[in-house]
């Protein structure tokens, strides 16, 4: 069953964003007026893909690592991701002067892969199909005496996450939706929190990948549900489960969940780079997916879109946008 959510509040996040002043980018919102006359409505786009490390990441990584004490400094920090947790982490620790250790699975986007070294951190390689990296993680972590920082399932994650709708909101108080996409919900959590306070009025809908349903069948049947391994070129959607922190917030705080298949997430990352000019990976088109899809109708409604991250290898760009 979900726990209480009073392990992280907006309050949290109003003091994350005071954290990441001047450390973290204050993304633009972008549009598109061919956007808007294809579905029906107006739409803003948050353009995280232009955050530092090229992701939302980086935002909720700084805030946890930054109230870290000067002991849990001195002995560094675990984390396990696919590749923009970890960019996060390893740039984070890099300006707070923290050793990280990032566990990453031996199929992560050779792009994220050589990010995160590039940021100084120490990669660990292993193959989901063998092990969880949670497992790994915990067997890691206590032979290496390192606290884990994961990447969703926190409430320092949660709150700096959570300063991405807190942004896009108070430039843009009156939108009626808010699209998130969701892996492990952090993100989806965090900007509902905002939401909620900001604009209690305004729809929030958490979008993942078909294959990757594990979140909207948990708040559809309000019991946690999980995917093992989805086969998604989502890659930053392929989270097992929600977490003990973002499972009660997604069910109290957003309003809806949809999905949207692969071809959907192709054809976002199309528009942005053909009419936008911008590079997006797969995960990062979600939310914009769920309109341009039409699963998500807004009938002459202001919509707010997170576009999450940018990070994507060229040659998959390249292929997925000439298949």
């Amino acid at each position: 069953m979900p726990t209480d959510t009073a392990a992280v509040s907006f309050a949290d996040v109003e003091a994350a964003a005071r954290r990441l002043n001047g450390i973290a980018h204050r993304t633009p919102v972008l549009s598109s007026q061919q956007l808007n006359d294809a579905v029906g409505g107006t739409v803003v786009l948050k353009a995280e893909h232009l955050q530092r490390t090229g992701a939302f990441k980086f935002r909720g990584a700084y805030n946890a690592l930054a109230q870290l004490s000067p002991e849990a400094r001195a002995r560094g920090v675990l984390t396990y991701s696919s590749g923009n947790h970890a960019q996060g982490i390893a740039l984070a620790g890099r300006e707070l002067g923290i050793a990280t250790t990032i566990i990453m699975p031996d199929n992560a986007p050779a792009t994220k892969r050589a990010a995160t070294e590039g940021y100084g951190a120490t990669v660990v390689s292993y193959d989901p199909e063998e092990t969880t990296r949670e497992d790994l993680a915990a067997e890691l972590a206590e032979a290496r005496g390192l606290p884990i920082i994961p990447p969703y399932d926190h409430p320092d994650i949660i709150a700096g996450q959570g300063t991405a709708g807190l942004e896009l909101l108070q430039e843009h108080p009156d939108l009626d939706v808010l699209l998130v996409c969701c892996g492990g919900g952090g993100l989806l959590s965090g900007c509902a929190l905002a939401a909620n306070a900001l604009a209690p009025g305004c729809h929030v809908i958490g979008v993942e990948p078909e294959a990757g349903n594990d979140a909207t069948r948990s708040f559809q049947t309000g019991t946690l549900q999980t995917v093992h391994n989805p086969d998604t070129i989502a890659d930053g959607a392929r989270t097992p489960y929600l977490g003990e922190h973002t499972f009660p917030l997604v069910l109290q705080l957003a309003d809806d969940m949809v999905t949207v298949p692969d071809a959907a997430l192709v054809d976002g990352m199309r528009f942005m780079a053909t009419r936008l000019k911008q590079v997006i990976e797969p995960t990062g088109a979600l939310a914009l997916a769920a309109l341009l899809s039409g699963t998500v109708a807004l009938n002459g409604r202001k919509a707010g879109v997170l576009i999450s991250g940018g990070n994507v290898d060229p040659a998959t760009f390249a292929r997925l946008l000439t298949a």
